[in-house]
């Protein structure tokens, strides 16, 4: 038997639904740390094998579960991986099912589920507001710094389309991906890609190092990658951006400009 409650387990990192492609997608065991194959999640991939059934109740009110039907492990892709947070809200990999119902007249769509087969790569308007979270502890930083970020995209924006720039942000969803990426702000005119933090620590240097470095390989022709930063970082930093591996730099507001590290 297996519960599903997507009005309290989003809280830990459990996104249940029902998917365009007919499957009912369901997040395995494991509240804490990357999931694995074991356990509860081995008895729903072996339930053919071990000549078990499985059922899916959804939780309606408190003790007291609908019964959504029997249902399968797809035969072709039985289940994938995907990031989700756990219960203290650490970004993890998590295991989804993909149950197919037994009764094809079982059907509803609540989610679009569905994996993109290709990869898809699109322009959106920077004033969308879609962030792509990575999240590392539940305190009120991570928050902070998501507002300072916002504050440094949305202020060099309009000094870039001051300056006569053409700015916009990528959305890439990758073949096989369920959840696109965000880009802060791609600035068309230079073909540059900027990744925004707000805070200066190596963390976040070399977090905004990887995220670029993950969103660039989907954009043709290759861009320049740099890092939108509160201040100066310290020159330790800059020489990390400026190494032969990485061959970036970064930017930061100085007065009603803004100075660079190539400068």
């Amino acid at each position: 038997m297996l519960f599903t409650d997507p009005s309290r387990g989003h809280q830990h990192g459990y996104f249940d639904g029902w998917g365009a492609d007919g499957c009912y997608h369901y997040c395995g065991q494991g509240q804490y740390g990357d999931q694995e194959m074991i356990r509860g999640n081995l008895a729903i991939l072996n339930h053919m094998e071990d000549q078990r059934s499985l059922h899916l109740f959804r939780s309606t009110a408190r003790g007291v579960v609908e019964h959504l039907g029997q249902f399968t492990l797809d035969s072709e892709r039985p289940w994938y991986t995907t990031d989700a947070p756990d219960t203290d809200g650490e970004i993890r990999s998590v295991i989804m099912f993909r149950l197919r119902p037994v009764d094809s007249t079982t059907s509803e769509v609540e989610l679009p589920f569905t994996p993109v087969t290709s990869t898809v790569v699109e322009d959106v308007e920077v004033e969308q507001n879609n962030v792509e979270r990575m999240v590392v502890n539940p305190s009120s930083a991570p928050r902070l710094a998501d507002r300072r970020e916002a504050q440094l995209v949305t202020a060099y924006r309009r000094y870039l389309r001051s300056q006569g720039h053409e700015v916009r942000r990528k959305r890439i969803i990758p073949a096989g991906e369920l959840k696109p990426l965000f880009t802060d702000l791609y600035d068309a005119t230079d073909n540059i890609l900027i990744e925004a933090k707000g805070t200066v620590t190596r963390e976040a240097i070399r977090m905004a190092i990887g995220q670029l470095f993950d969103y660039r390989r989907y954009i043709a022709p290759r861009p320049d990658i740099a890092l939108l930063l509160p201040s100066r970082p310290r020159q330790d930093l800059i020489n990390l951006c400026h190494s032969d591996e990485v061959a970036a730099y970064a930017i930061w507001p100085k007065g009603d400009v803004y100075a660079t590290s190539r400068d």
